[in-house]
Formats: C-alpha cells, structure tokens, sequence
C-alpha cells in the first residue's frame, strides 16, 4: 500500500513542478506568478487542479 501512495506522491510533485515552471514562464505579473506559486504549494492537488483551468499559461 506505501508503494500506491509513494507512487502518487512522485506524480503529484511532478504535476506541480510542471505547473510552476509554467506559471513561471507565463507572461502573468509578478504578483500573480507568486499567488499562483504559493497556491500550487500550500495545496498541491486542489492547486494544480485550479492552476489547469484558470491559471496563467506559458508564453509562447
């Protein structure tokens, strides 16, 4: 059962590392960057799933 729950910790940080990056590389203004950061780490699953529907996109 850890090794269920291991697994899906390492996706989770994996999803929320790819959603930092992005919000890092998005053309969004500081301020927003720092908000969407804090808020993809204080909650990581509820974070990325608000980031993946309302969140600033990298730039392109």
């Amino acid at each position: 059962m850890t090794q269920i729950s291991g697994i899906g910790g390492f996706i989770i940080l994996v999803l929320d590392v790819w959603a930092i990056v992005s919000i890092l590389s998005s053309r969004a203004g500081n301020g927003r960057k720092v908000l969407w950061v804090v808020l993809v780490l204080v909650l990581p699953i509820l974070g990325f799933i608000a980031w993946l529907f309302f969140g600033p996109r990298a730039a392109r």
